[in-house]
């Protein structure tokens, strides 16, 4: 049986097309015609052998064949970019100095930061993991050359918007819905902070009276004091541990809150290339995170 040699360039539209959620999207990204992305697809599924996508109202939606080989698809582009990036910035040195929130420090970190040092060992990454105001005052005075911040209404004069991730409410697994009939009890990092004032902003507007429980200067903290049933904690998704779960909305009676914007900043308009190289694999690195929050 002749072995099956799947191109990259059709897998990376495939891949596209799934994280942007639209493969019109995709292909105004990659600069493509509509038609030669149709034609790419009939190319992925002629060489997969099996359908990856089907119709589901007026989008696509992927088959199971097609979401195992989306799994595939984003090991063999890593890889591929891996070995590229390598190649091309073997001779890269210098000093490249990141920023971010906490709650990437477990997921999104050490998978980029990972593939950073292996195609470029001899450049040296600082990070720094800081709260909104800090990462962006770093930017700004030329401290960071990047910066991961969610998007509080602050600007800097070089940003991108990456996408948004949820904010949800959190409490102990298996804990009763919490008794509004007595002041919230919630677990905050020290102000300030951008969702502690998110959440007791929501529940000013929805007239539920609250109290500070318990405050971290950590994410840690926060995790321990909620898994215990001190309080409950408003958070996104992203790294939280086993003990801890998401509130239901409805069930708790708790306010929904609209989804966190995500911005790179940028130091310089012009990046070294140091820094634009990292800035390409926080975006991938990104993308990756915020796939894997929606198929939850």
């Amino acid at each position: 049986m002749a072995r099956v040699n799947f191109d990259l360039d059709v897998l990376r539209t495939f891949v596209a097309g799934v994280e942007l959620g639209s493969f019109a999207r995709a292909a105004e990204r990659l600069g493509r015609s509509t038609s030669a992305v149709s034609a790419q697809l009939k190319k992925l599924e002629e060489q997969a052998g099996t359908p990856v996508l089907r119709r589901k109202g007026r989008g696509m939606a992927l088959t199971d064949a097609g979401e195992t080989l989306l799994a595939y698809a984003r090991r063999l582009l890593e890889l591929n970019d891996e070995a590229a990036g390598a190649l091309r910035g073997a001779s890269l040195e210098g000093r490249v100095r990141l920023g971010l929130q906490e709650d990437f420090g477990e997921t999104l970190l050490p998978a980029v930061l990972g593939r950073f040092a292996r195609a470029h060992p001899k450049v040296r990454i600082e990070v720094r993991t800081a709260r909104n105001q800090e990462l962006i005052r770093g930017v700004r005075n030329g401290e960071l050359d990047l910066a991961l911040a969610w998007d509080a209404g602050e600007r800097t004069p070089h940003q991108e918007t990456l996408g948004a991730v949820p904010q949800c409410w959190i409490g102990a697994i298996g804990a009763p819905a919490p008794d509004l009939g007595q002041p919230l009890p919630l677990a905050v990092l020290e102000a300030p902070c951008l969702l502690r004032s998110a959440a007791t902003a929501a529940l000013d507007r929805a007239g539920i009276a609250w109290r500070v429980a318990f405050t971290s200067a950590g994410l840690s903290g926060i995790w321990a004091a909620v898994a215990a049933g001190l309080g409950i904690g408003l958070r996104t998704p992203l790294g939280l541990p086993p003990n801890v779960e998401r509130l239901d909305d409805a069930r708790s009676g708790l306010p929904q809150l609209p989804p966190l914007g995500l911005c790179l900043h940028h130091g310089e308009a012009d990046p070294e290339p140091v820094a634009a190289r990292l800035a390409e694999l926080l975006r991938g690195g990104v993308a990756e995170t915020l796939q894997g929050l929606g198929e939850r």
